[in-house]
Parts: structure tokens; sequence; C-alpha cells
């Protein structure tokens, strides 16, 4: 057997980045037109939060943890499983989520939008933004052919950066919410990055801006 420090960490990889790639081209293939729902859901949320109306954070909540729900069952549980054994903790901790936003914005009705104007929520719009148009098209400056790109509501990446500009952009942050989502962020861009993939960068770094944000935003609350 060879020492452990011979080991290189694409030796821990499971699968090869080729059959990564191809589980999206197949999961695409096979749950379109899903896509076109996502990202009209994706709009409705972007106008619902310049809404005023009562009603329009539980909304947001209800179609944010839907979209966990999708994820969890749809790509966790029933795709990436089969190439990576982890996936199905994956489809756990994404149906805890989805649970937790809907407790806090639908049950609770916590989620709000109305009030919070400030520099920071701004960013957190940008990034929802960025997750629900942008993401999706860096994957071919990445490499990516069309059917290997990843969309919000759909697959996790996007999915993911979306849930965190909105908890960011919320009138107040919900610190219970963020743990599942950053530690995705981790865990995928470790991934990526021993996959040798060119974005395993986008991820950690949103979630360094997130964290960075959300403790100035505390600080500055309680002076």
């Amino acid at each position: 057997m060879s020492e452990w420090w011979t080991y290189r960490p694409s030796d821990f990889l499971l699968f090869a980045p080729r059959t990564y790639y191809r589980l999206f081209e197949l999961y695409n293939s096979e749950v379109w037109p899903v896509h076109i729902v996502a990202l009209l859901a994706g709009v409705t949320i972007l106008v619902l939060m310049r809404s005023h109306a009562p009603w329009s954070g539980r909304l947001i909540a209800a179609m944010l943890a839907t979209c966990w729900l999708w994820v969890a069952w749809a790509f966790h549980w029933q795709r990436y499983a089969t190439i990576n054994w982890a996936a199905s903790y994956f489809a756990v901790g994404f149906a805890i989520e989805a649970l937790l936003l809907f407790g806090i914005g639908v049950v609770r009705d916590r989620l709000r939008f109305n009030s919070n104007r400030s520099a920071i929520a701004r960013v957190g719009i940008a990034m929802f933004v960025f997750a629900l148009i942008v993401q999706p098209l860096l994957g071919l400056l990445f490499g990516r052919e069309w059917l290997q790109l990843e969309f919000f509501g759909v697959t996790p990446d996007p999915t993911v950066v979306a849930t965190l500009g909105l908890l960011l952009a919320a009138d107040r942050i919900h610190w219970i919410a963020l743990p599942i989502p950053l530690l995705w962020c981790v865990l995928d861009g470790a991934t990526l990055w021993v996959m040798g993939a060119a974005d395993a960068f986008v991820l950690p770094v949103l979630a360094i801006i997130l964290v960075l944000l959300s403790t100035f935003r505390l600080s500055a609350a309680r002076r």
C-alpha cells in the first residue's frame, strides 16, 4: 500500500471530471423545461422583492424553499448520488434548508425586503441577479457545453448563490439559514478545485463576501 503522503487530492475524487459534467448534461436534458419555470420564479422573486404587498415575503420564501427541495430530490438524490455516495447527505442538507426557509418566511413571515435599501442589500440583490443570469453563462467561458450549464432552481450552485443574495438583501440577517449554503460553497469549491475546474473560486469568494458583509452589517446595527 502506498504511503498516505504520496496521495494527491485528485486520488480521493470519486468520479472523473468528464463524468461530472456528463451528469449535468443528462440531467438538464431529462428535466427540461423545468428551467423555464425556475427562470420565471427567479424573475418573480426579483419583482416581489420590490413589492410592498404584505404577502410578498411569504411567496418568495415558498418559491425558494421549493427550489431547494427540487434540487435535493431531483439532482442530489436522483442523479448525483449515482456517482457520489455523499450526495445522499447533500440531499438531506438541502431538504433541511428548504424547511428552514419555509419556517422563516412562510410560517413566521420574517423574510422581508421592504425597508432595507442599503448598499449591502443592493449587493445581495446583485448576487441574486448574478445567480439568475450571469452564473449560468460563466460556464461557457470556462469551457462547458450548453447542456452542461447550471441554472437557478434546477442545480445547486446558482440556487445557493441566489439564496445567499436574498438573505443578504433581506431586512434582517437570518443566521440560522446561512450555514448550509455556506458549507455547500466550501464543499463545491473544494470539489471543483480537485477537478482542476477554472470556476472553483466562484462560490468560495461569494461566500467570503457574504460573511464579511453580514458581519459588518451586524456590527453596524449594534453601534
